[in-house]
């Protein structure tokens, strides 16, 4: 689920949620990829955050979206690329 605040809550498999902050969001393919960030970005004493790509899996119809983070390491490379270049003013490290 997207609130209106950019961020993200996720549940995990052991029921926990997570939320992150949605930096940027793209298409490719027919797939929509959102980079996140973790909650660090609160810190104002700090300039590094813990980032992660999902892709969204949702199927039409769904209540819920689905989002799956991306660990195939050619698709994780090739998406980090473009985020890359949609944030010029960002460097993304993997």
């Amino acid at each position: 689920m997207i609130n209106n605040s950019n961020t993200i809550v996720l549940t995990t498999e052991d029921g926990e949620t997570l939320e992150l902050y949605v930096l940027e969001k793209t298409r490719i393919n027919g797939k929509d990829y959102l980079l996140t960030a973790d909650g660090s970005l609160d810190d104002e004493d700090s300039d590094e955050a813990e980032c992660y790509i999902f892709r969204d899996d949702s199927l039409p119809g769904d209540s819920e979206a689905v989002y799956v983070m991306v660990e195939n390491e050619d698709e994780l490379v090739g998406v980090l690329d473009i985020f890359q270049n949609l944030m010029d003013d960002v460097s993304i490290e993997n």
